[in-house]
């Protein structure tokens, strides 16, 4: 088999997500789990970053910034932030969102290959991104090499592919509001065969932990690392959220994860 058909099945994988993700642009903000509003929500997403980056202004890259959510929790605390989307359609709502902001930069680039230079950034963030990367192990290995000895690479992920045993029961009743008050029409949408069929056909589509994640970025040279839980994340999201979306916080099992350089 030659280079050429190795890197072909990759190729169109990405251009189908690439092409979904940007379809979902236009309405992403209004999805459950995307749009962090201000609030306990806003801090309980960005005590993480602030607990393990610190409050010394750093040279953070984040990755997949879609609309440029998580962009804002970074950018509050004084970090100067290269955010980085391999969608157009997703980088021209976060420019909007953050038009006339210094110390921001938005680069139209993939995450499994960024073409940024090497031991420039003092931190790593990425939200929801690595369970959708098609070469996971040659991605951990890139972000190795852009971060400076001792930087930090903090990962915000979930095992989209397995719900839990409360979450088994929590989709159940997701399904007879749909079935009562009608669909979620931004939650996945008509989209949400797309979705399933992405996952079959990535690395991580039958379940990304910790447990598992964790050796992989180790055998790319990452050294030391913490495991946070997101519960307070969910937490807080329950206090403003409907009944919908308060069940939709126990369906899967999320994580966060911090490893150094």
């Amino acid at each position: 088999m030659n280079d050429t058909s190795l890197s072909r099945p990759n190729f169109h994988l990405k251009e189908e997500i690439r092409d979904y993700w940007s379809k979902r642009s236009e309405t992403f903000d209004l999805a459950f789990g995307h749009r962090i509003p201000p609030g306990p929500e806003f801090a309980a997403w960005q005590r993480p970053i602030r607990e393990q980056l610190g409050t010394a202004p750093l040279k953070v890259l984040e990755l997949a910034c879609g609309t440029g959510e998580v962009t804002r929790l970074i950018h509050d605390l004084g970090h100067d932030v290269t955010a980085l989307d391999f969608s157009e359609a997703m980088l021209a709502v976060a420019r909007t969102k953050h038009a006339g902001k210094d110390r921001l930069r938005f680069v139209l680039a993939d995450a499994e290959d960024t073409r940024e230079p090497a031991g420039v950034y003092d931190a790593i963030v990425c939200r929801h991104l690595v369970w959708t990367l098609t070469a996971p192990e040659e991605a951990f290995r890139e972000w190795h090499r852009l971060l400076k000895p001792g930087g930090k690479l903090l990962v915000f992920d979930g095992d989209w592919a397995k719900p839990t045993r409360l979450g088994r029961l929590a989709s159940f009743l997701i399904r007879q509001l749909d079935r009562i008050i009608g669909p979620d029409n931004h939650y996945d949408g008509a989209l949400s065969d797309r979705h399933a069929g992405i996952m079959r056909e990535l690395p991580f589509g039958h379940g990304l932990t910790s447990d598992r994640l964790e050796p992989m970025l180790k055998q790319a040279g990452f050294g030391h690392t913490v495991r946070l839980s997101h519960a307070p994340i969910a937490a807080a999201q329950r206090r403003t959220a409907n009944l919908r979306n308060r069940l939709r916080t126990l369906v899967y099992r999320r994580f966060i994860l911090c490893a150094a350089r």
